[in-house]
């Protein structure tokens, strides 16, 4: 394919509050390789989404779990870009994130064990942040299946939180990063959230391209994001990215090793 031959398809999988720097980014695409892209926001599972499993999208935003998953079943059709590396202190300066256990700043609930017996929401079942890393915590600590009394599911990190922060439930686990832009956001939220657990970290959700697209396009669109301009540069200081980082597919594989766990 040539650059600017067509509209590239880009679909997003992630969560809403980062919709607008991602298009940001195809902005400074548009810039910096005069590529036009057509952005998507998609809220099925992406491993039913026709357009994926079609062979349709050319750019994907996703979570690591779900590409891992997916690249097992139908190899070949998706490569890795880059992924985002946050700024502050706590990611190391690594293409990493991690899963914020939270729960409300009025509850008596101080450390993990305090959650036995309580209600846990979370996003999706196939989601690594809000339900992978924590299902996997109570298979290393040993605890009983019924260490929960009710797990609901809420659709979307958003939800979890202001389920915890309405008593609707008593604990999530939320995507550090999800976390961190709803608290830059609404900074209100801060005296009403406490995080009683870290779990993690995990390879940060990349930015994926579709093998169709060729080696060369590929590569022109990973050289260009490792060398953001002034205006990209604002967008990703907005949401306390500091930079991308080239990312490879073996990076996510311990996530699906986990999930089989």
């Amino acid at each position: 394919m040539l650059i600017g031959s067509k509209k590239l398809q880009v679909v997003y999988y992630l969560a809403p509050n980062w919709f607008g720097f991602y298009e940001a980014v195809l902005a400074y695409l548009n810039r910096a390789l005069g590529i036009e892209t057509q952005l998507h926001s998609c809220e099925c599972d992406s491993l039913e989404d026709p357009l994926l499993l079609q062979d349709k999208l050319d750019l994907a935003f996703l979570c690591g779990l779900p590409l891992i998953r997916y690249c097992q079943v139908v190899p070949n059709q998706l490569q890795t870009l880059v992924a985002p590396v946050m700024v502050s202190p706590r990611y190391q300066n690594r293409p990493i994130y991690f899963s914020d256990v939270i729960v409300n700043a009025a509850s008596d609930l101080k450390v993990f064990a305090d959650l036995k017996g309580k209600t846990f929401c979370y996003n999706d079942l196939g989601s690594n942040s809000g339900y992978n890393l924590l299902r996997d915590r109570l298979l290393q600590y040993e605890h009983p299946q019924n260490f929960f009394s009710k797990a609901i599911q809420s659709g979307a990190h958003q939800h979890s939180i202001d389920w915890v922060m309405d008593g609707l439930a008593d604990c999530a686990a939320i995507d550090s990063v999800v976390l961190e832009q709803e608290l830059r956001d609404f900074p209100e939220l801060a005296q009403h959230l406490r995080v009683v657990e870290v779990l993690g970290p995990s390879p940060m959700p990349p930015m994926v391209a579709a093998q169709h697209l060729g080696t060369s396009l590929i590569h022109q669109l990973q050289l260009a994001l490792l060398q953001p301009d002034a205006e990209l540069k604002a967008a990703m200081t907005q949401v306390g990215v500091q930079r991308f980082a080239a990312v490879e597919l073996e990076e996510y594989k311990p996530l699906l090793e986990m999930y089989v766990r």
